[in-house]
């Protein structure tokens, strides 16, 4: 800020004694005045339009995993499976202990009285014609027929070459199935039969059977029952046993000598069928009564 005149003269004055150049050098650094170039800010300008949206960015890096959400409602029960293949039969269970016994029965009425020596004369005569027929029918079918038979089954050789599918159909017109021998002593009647017959082998109702699963093969009788407890394959058949033989090479034959061998299916040959006994009428419906069946038809 610059001083007046009278303000100047006033302080001469009183610093009359302070030299002419020095007053000059106050004069000039008392002044406030400065340039600059500095540029003043101006009044803010109306906003601008808003930009176009920019490119996607570039993916960032996957954060860490969220809390568990709280689990949801259980779903409904879905619809039934489909029924899978039937497994192979088991083992035969323990036998159960017996039952309790049970309460006496009501006391019957009085018999009637009969002339008795009269009617044991005629039982014992039939019993003598019933061991008689008996006998003629045993002759028939062993020295005839040329059947074996087991406590439960009749054996029949058919001399008839066919191959095993034609056999095994032959055997069931028949009304049985091709022979199963399921214990040794069954096989041994069999391989003798064989044998006196004057052959070499015969077809047997045992067939591999193909595993869909894992392709391996097992080998089942004619009732699709597996092999259990028993078995009579021959020494090369053990030593190298095929894990799934040819569908051609699957059956069976029965070699004089009572071991089993694998043959071709298309082979033609005799074969050996079973029959069944028939079991006696009036035995219980629980299966008690297992005792020697009255004979089957005879096979034709």
């Amino acid at each position: 800020m610059q001083m007046t005149a009278n303000e100047a003269s006033h302080q001469n004055g009183r610093d009359s004694h302070i030299p002419t150049h020095r007053v000059v050098f106050n004069y000039i650094s008392t002044s406030k005045e400065v340039c600059t170039n500095a540029l003043l800010p101006g009044a803010k300008g109306d906003q601008g339009a808003i930009g176009e949206v920019g490119e996607e960015g570039k993916l960032g890096k996957n954060g860490p995993p969220g809390l568990s959400g709280v689990l949801g409602e259980m779903g409904l029960v879905g619809e039934v499976g489909h029924t899978g293949k039937m497994g192979p039969i088991g083992e035969r269970g323990i036998k159960g202990d017996p039952g309790y016994i049970g309460l006496a029965g009501f006391k019957g009425k009085p018999g009637t009285t009969c002339d008795c020596g009269r009617y044991r004369k005629v039982v014992g005569q039939l019993d003598v014609n019933v061991g008689k027929l008996r006998n003629a029918v045993k002759f028939l079918k062993n020295v005839i027929l040329g059947l074996k038979e087991t406590e439960e089954r009749y054996y029949l050789l058919v001399k008839e070459s066919k191959r095993f599918g034609e056999a095994s159909m032959n055997c069931k017109l028949r009304g049985g199935t091709l022979a199963m021998p399921k214990t040794s002593d069954t096989n041994q009647l069999m391989a003798e039969y064989v044998s006196q017959a004057g052959l070499m082998r015969v077809y047997i109702g045992v067939q591999a059977q193909s595993n869909d699963t894992d392709g391996t093969s097992r080998h089942v009788f004619a009732d699709s029952s597996p092999l259990q407890g028993f078995t009579a394959w021959s020494q090369e058949e053990e030593l190298n046993p095929p894990v799934s033989p040819p569908k051609n090479s699957s059956c069976v034959e029965l070699l004089s000598s009572g071991t089993w061998s694998h043959v071709e299916c298309e082979a033609a040959m005799f074969f050996i069928c079973e029959f069944p006994k028939s079991r006696r009428r009036g035995a219980g419906a629980g299966g008690g009564g297992r005792g020697r069946g009255t004979p089957a038809p005879v096979p034709s």
